[in-house]
């Protein structure tokens, strides 16, 4: 079984590329990606209607995701929920509308333009079990056993080490607490060439793990994979796609849980 690679990249050029592009998705989401955005994108993912109604439509207009994950995830009222990446804060108001005012979501993302889109639909729409926070979802702002659940949408792959990124999902989970995510994965190995390109780690592609090592990733961290399917998800422009036939890009849901 194969494992993630660390990419010979400047990590903080991949932060500045990376919160240049999602600055953009919060901003202008309008404008035109190499990845489809909003309510089209997320109703061919599988989102119920009746739900997403229910959340703020400019959280929706920002919506990158890759997945659908929440009939995994069955979260209930009342619980806690962390959403890694949270962006313009879609999942986690949609996981809001799932747990009820007695729960908590808290969405952690490192781009402050997203950040402020997001609290400022929050306040707005008065989604008062909702909070978000600034923060690299390597390194989490909370202690041990906090969530019921951990989400995370098409996030994953643009972290350096994702190793550490589902450690401290795994410590930040309770007995019995389930990891739930929506990422990019390949079939086969991508080239250095690729790996090492800060502007497509930034693209969702050059981070994007053989779909064994981000498993095996998930495993190593104490987590148990229960389920695994593959998502209806497409690239839109030629060199996203060209590399998705090249190399099976393609996205994946997984669903693990942390043991009693």
């Amino acid at each position: 079984m194969s494992t993630i690679r660390h990419a010979r990249i400047d990590v903080d050029e991949l932060t500045t590329r990376v919160q240049a592009m999602y600055r953009a998705v919060a901003q202008d989401p309008d404008a035109e990606f190499h990845f489809e955005l909003g309510r089209p994108l997320a109703d061919r993912l599988g989102y119920p209607s009746e739900i997403l109604d229910q959340v703020p439509t400019g959280a929706v207009e920002s919506f990158a995701g890759v997945g659908y994950f929440f009939s995994l995830a069955d979260l209930g009222a009342g619980e806690s929920v962390i959403d890694l990446g949270s962006g313009s804060g879609m999942d986690s108001f949609f996981a809001a509308v799932q747990v009820g005012p007695g729960g908590q979501v808290v969405g952690v993302d490192m781009t402050p333009e997203q950040l402020d889109k997001a609290e400022r639909l929050r306040a707005a729409a008065g989604f008062g079990q909702v909070t978000f926070r600034s923060g690299r979802i390597e390194q989490l702002p909370y202690g041990d056993g906090s969530f019921d659940a951990v989400i995370s949408n098409g996030v994953i792959n643009l972290a350096p080490d994702k190793s550490q990124v589902f450690a401290e999902a795994a410590r930040v989970l309770r007995p019995r607490g389930r990891l739930a995510v929506a990422d990019i994965v390949t079939e086969t190995t991508l080239t250095d060439a690729i790996v090492d390109d800060v502007e497509l780690w930034a693209s969702c592609i050059g981070g994007a793990p053989q779909e064994d090592a981000y498993l095996a990733a998930i495993e190593d961290a104490g987590l148990r994979i229960e389920m695994v399917t593959t998502n209806p998800y497409r690239f839109l422009s030629d060199q996203a796609r060209g590399a998705s036939d090249r190399f099976g890009v393609k996205s994946v849901c997984v669903l693990a849980r942390q043991p009693d």
